[in-house]
């Protein structure tokens, strides 16, 4: 296997675990954007509140997605399932 291959394979491998990562951490980020502007708004600083809604919208952004995330993850461990066979035969 050439450098090119391996450093093909890491590039794919950060590519999926960026969209593996991103819309679960893009829901958080949105909820917790909204939270702390309402907090600002009423003056409320309470550090609890925002747990619940993020926690919710992680849940609702992965029930969403997860059929997205999970062939995109099947489709990288096939193709590296496949690099190991050829390499494994020659």
């Amino acid at each position: 296997m050439a450098e090119s291959d391996i450093a093909a394979l890491l590039r794919e491998a950060m590519l999926v675990s960026l969209k593996l990562g991103a819309p679960p951490l893009l829901a958080a980020l949105a909820v917790g954007l909204v939270i702390s502007l309402f907090q600002a708004v009423t003056q409320i600083n309470e550090a609890t509140l925002a747990f619940v809604p993020k926690v919710l919208a992680m849940g609702a952004a992965l029930a969403l997605c997860g059929g997205f995330m999970f062939t995109a993850l099947a489709d990288y461990t096939r193709t590296l399932f496949d690099r190991i066979t050829e390499l494994g035969g020659s």
